[in-house]
């Protein structure tokens, strides 16, 4: 018998937006399912468009204050701490941030950064970036 891979799918509606995290693994064995879950989600990549933070000096979601010169970044569902490579895909650059905040709430928007963060990638405003969660 073959296993089947469970994985949960995220589009957002949007062609370039996606996300992909192995859940697990189904056996069927002697007509019984077991389920293995799988340990590491360092597997995640997603892209979409990147902003930058608009900081009004108060704390984040995690609790920290709010630091506009940190490699730090908003993100709707990874865990505070996560380290992710962010790469702009117009020039190349690339910058590792640890989530501490949640965001972006804009559709098609998957990363908030901060001002430093998106100097270090090369951009002002808006920007298509690829992420790749660390471990």
């Amino acid at each position: 018998m073959k296993p089947r891979v469970l994985s949960m799918n995220y589009t957002d509606n949007h062609a370039n937006d996606g996300i992909v995290r192995i859940i697990g693994v189904i056996m069927t064995i002697c007509g019984a399912a077991a389920l293995f879950v799988a340990g590491s989600t360092s597997a995640m990549a997603e892209s979409g468009i990147a902003s930058v933070y608009a900081y009004s000096g108060s704390k984040t979601a995690s609790g920290e204050r709010a630091n506009p010169t940190g490699l730090t970044a908003a993100h709707r569902t990874l865990a505070f701490g996560t380290h992710v490579r962010v790469t702009n895909r117009r020039n190349g650059r690339s910058v590792t941030v640890r989530i501490n905040d949640r965001g972006p709430f804009v559709r098609g928007r998957v990363i908030d950064v901060t001002p430093a963060g998106a100097s270090a990638l090369g951009f002002s405003g808006l920007a298509p970036v690829k992420l790749v969660a660390q471990n």
